[in-house]
């Protein structure tokens, strides 16, 4: 076909999923035209993965939906629960309790929340339509795919069933484990996926997703609670608690809890299929009523009454029961040529970290800023293409196997079924909480996933002698021109919309009699980057708060407190920032002033004088080619 009959775009993406919609954002964000195609029509009602991390949360802020998080998207998880024995009670003593309602993790925001996908997704899209860059193609199908040294050209029906072309510089699968790019182009050409973590885990579980409304004395008068005063909320509450439950039960694992906000009154319960059931049989309403409804049903002698009390079962909705075969798998290689593999096209988890969203976000926030520089240096050569790519997808390997070992530890928390092995972990867990450090430790989950740092290898895109490959910690800050003005985060200074360049500088100083010395560095850096960096929109960061009214100047924040951040709108519905350190980013930039900063939030490199400031850019362009 000539290029005569084919539409042009830099970016083609398959597939509209959390991880499409968010790479497309970003692009559009970068100033890369890109066009997506999606087989359905509109949003699924059907709310598919329902924990989002911290990471995840700080990228969705990343997209100005920061805002939208806790009014649309869903609420803080708060605890998670692990609790043991056979009894299918919910509010019984856990034997380990990770608080994911604290600010602990360096990125400024609570651990998890628990979202509801399909409002997350319109979130998303809105965030897509903002640059004008991005375009969305509902009900279209790819039905063929070829590469050449110009790039790539994809077939695809379109919703009326006509055939049409599109030649871009680059093709994204984010279609999901069984999608086309991966399925139908790249496993011809030996992209497979593999087992992704030496501990080998793959079973079938049933996914259970419930509306629950509330019963009152009115529709359910011969309900025995109200007797005892109990409101219909109470009643809630009591069969439906907060925070989220492990439920380590060696005669069938189970994991629970509410998503979405609470308005909605979504309920989760997953439960493991054992050796010779049937997923499908086991989804149905019989086996839910006596592998679920025993968790909704009390002892009637909890109440002083002699028969059990069962929730309603009219008040029940059921929105999902499906089975779902949970693994931890990842494809040997993320791209071929121009064609590149995100999301769960690339990689799949099981579900006890919350780890699946989350990592697509990462995918597609470390892609774009790399997508962008190719679709801008249009000139480099394919094996320049290869080596960027390879090394994005070397560098997430990195993170992606730290995340799986961590959902491996929860997984393995839930599923033991050995007594032997039972008995040694309650032990082990009830020791180490006897000292007051380690129990504060355990307590708070594993919250530094996100905040990793890459292990060097030959053409990874930052300088580990320079403290690069770290993700950036986030900090809470005010303007110092608006002493008295609102509270904000600190990535929305540095990557600010209106900022063109791919890396930014942060400058971290301790006290305002460095902010001269440090601006007169940076004014230098146009000269030193060749455009790459720019020196207008530097960022400088001051740690110390007095006599702020006195400095003057553009671009210029303060660290801001816990305090000062729960005051402010940014802590409206979410907890307050507990744990939060005023110091953080400090301890983690070991003393240095100039960081350059990669769109995906990880360091470059962070430096202290100009003359490594000089050498750290120069090795940047020697890095990207320029």
């Amino acid at each position: 076909m000539s290029d005569l009959e084919c539409e042009t775009t830099d970016v083609v993406i398959c597939g509209c999923g959390p991880t499409g919609a968010m790479l497309s954002a970003y692009l559009g964000q970068m100033g890369v035209p890109n066009i997506v195609l999606e087989k359905g029509t509109e949003i699924t009602t059907d709310p598919r993965g329902i924990a989002l991390d911290e990471d995840g949360i700080r990228l969705l802020q990343g997209l100005g939906l920061y805002s939208s998080v806790y009014s649309e998207i869903g609420t803080s998880m708060y605890k998670f629960r692990f609790i043991g024995g056979t009894e299918p009670v919910l509010d019984k003593k856990a034997f380990i309790e990770m608080d994911y309602g604290t600010t602990e993790g360096g990125t400024g925001h609570v651990g998890f929340i628990c979202h509801k996908q399909p409002a997350l997704e319109r979130c998303l899209r809105d965030a897509m339509a903002v640059s004008k860059l991005s375009e969305l193609r509902s009900g279209c199908e790819i039905t063929g795919l070829s590469e050449d040294e110009k790039g790539t050209v994809c077939e695809y029906k379109d919703i009326n069933g006509g055939i049409r072309h599109i030649r871009s510089r680059f093709f994204i699968g984010a279609d999901g484990k069984t999608g086309f790019t991966r399925k139908q182009y790249l496993e011809p050409k030996g992209i497979l996926m593999e087992q992704a973590h030496r501990a080998f885990y793959e079973e079938t579980w049933v996914a259970l997703n419930w509306e629950i409304s509330l019963p009152n004395e009115k529709t359910h008068p011969e309900f025995p609670l109200w007797k005892l005063g109990y409101t219909p909320e109470q009643i809630y509450d009591l069969f439906f608690p907060c925070n989220f439950r492990f439920i380590c039960n060696p005669d069938r694992p189970a994991v629970c809890g509410r998503f979405g906000l609470p308005s909605d009154r979504l309920w989760r319960f997953e439960f493991v299929i054992d050796k010779g059931e049937d997923g499908h049989e086991m989804s149905k309403s019989e086996a839910i009523k006596k592998v679920v409804f025993p968790y909704i049903t009390h002892a009637g002698t909890r109440y002083g009454l002699t028969a059990d009390v069962m929730f309603p079962e009219d008040c029940i909705k059921v929105l999902r029961s499906r089975p779902f075969n949970f693994s931890a798998r990842s494809c040997n290689r993320w791209s071929h040529g121009r064609v590149v593999l995100c999301g769960d096209a690339a990689h799949v988890f099981p579900p006890f970290g919350g780890q699946g969203i989350a990592s697509g976000f990462r995918d597609a926030v470390s892609l774009a800023w790399r997508l962008a520089l190719l679709c801008r240096n249009q000139n480099q050569s394919p094996r320049f293409h290869e080596t960027i790519l390879a090394a994005w997808y070397t560098e997430r390997k990195q993170q992606l196997e730290k995340s799986l070992a961590s959902t491996i530890v929860n997984g393995e928390f839930v599923t033991e079924r050995n007594p032997l092995k039972i008995f040694a972990r309650n032990i082990y867990l009830w020791l180490i909480q006897l000292i007051p450090a380690w129990r504060h430790e355990l307590s708070l989950g594993r919250r530094k996933e996100g905040m990793v740092r890459y292990e060097y290898s030959n053409g990874l895109p930052f300088l580990p002698e320079y403290n690069g490959g770290l993700c950036l910690p986030q900090m809470y800050c005010k303007d110092i021109g608006r002493p008295d003005g609102e509270v904000l985060f600190t990535d929305d200074v540095i990557f600010g919309r209106e900022k063109k360049g791919l890396f930014q500088i942060l400058v971290y100083i301790k006290s305002a009699d460095q902010l001269p010395s440090s601006r007169e560095i940076v004014a230098d850096v146009d000269d030193m980057s060749k455009g790459e960096i720019r020196a207008s929109e530097a960022t400088f960061l001051i740690e110390g708060m007095d006599n702020e009214k006195c400095i003057k100047g553009e671009n210029v924040y303060r660290l801001a407190t816990g305090e000062e951040f729960a005051r402010s709108l940014l802590c409206d519905r979410r907890p307050a920032p507990k744990f939060y350190d005023l110091f953080y980013l400090a301890k983690e930039l070991k003393g240095m002033r100039f960081v350059i900063v990669r769109q995906d939030r990880f360091i470059f490199a962070a430096c202290d004088t100009k003359e490594d400031l000089r050498s750290a850019i120069g090795k940047l362009l020697v890095n990207i080619e320029v």
